[in-house]
């Protein structure tokens, strides 16, 4: 076999090779960024002119989020936020809507002091959504019966809601993140430290 007759053989297979391993990378990064930013992802492409673009933006914000200083909260910080965050669902009781915006308050002061920006709510939105983006959901729906409840047109059904929505973030940030160690004294079957029912 002449050296050209080698060189028309193998000169495909190397193309072939090189197609599937680019393919296997795409399916291999576009996987990776599915099992991390979970809804996100979808809710990215539908927004998004492209499944491309799509993912790209959520690259830049994995790229944002690394140069972000996160970092988990000491154990007394954690002990003060359960305590503030059960005096929330109490004063629910007798004041829903005045609660709902103190929830928002709460978990707004939490992602700052977890090192999260807290300026600008799509911003917000879009760091949170590298490590909760299973949760982001409930903080969107709480965020809006928050604003509803600003202007006196929220139900009390709806403010229950918030504060269900607003609790799923709340923990996921105070545990570290959402494979975070689960704190003492937590009984994930729906009461917090202490005992107190989440609103139902």
């Amino acid at each position: 076999m002449s050296t050209g007759e080698l060189v028309a053989i193998i000169v495909p297979i190397a193309v072939v090779v090189v197609l599937v391993a680019a393919a296997l990378w795409f399916v291999n990064r576009r996987r990776r960024l599915r099992e991390r930013f979970g809804p996100e992802y979808e809710r990215a492409v539908d927004r998004s002119d492209s499944r491309l673009a799509a993912e790209r933006d959520l690259r830049e914000r994995e790229q944002r989020h690394r140069e972000l200083d996160i970092r988990p909260l000491p154990a007394e910080a954690r002990q003060r936020y359960s305590r503030d965050w059960i005096h929330v669902q109490q004063e629910f009781v007798d004041r829903p809507g005045t609660a709902v915006q103190d929830a928002d308050r709460l978990v707004t002061t939490l992602m700052r002091d977890r090192g999260y920006p807290t300026d600008d709510y799509e911003q917000r939105l879009r760091d949170l959504s590298v490590e909760h983006g299973r949760t982001l959901e409930h903080y969107r729906a709480a965020h809006a019966v928050n604003a509803q409840a600003g202007r006196g047109e929220a139900t009390t059904e709806e403010l229950r809601g918030a504060m269900v929505h607003y609790h799923a973030l709340f923990d996921e940030l105070l545990d570290g993140g959402p494979g975070g160690p689960e704190r003492d004294g937590t009984d994930r079957g729906g009461t917090d430290r202490g005992g107190t029912e989440r609103p139902r």
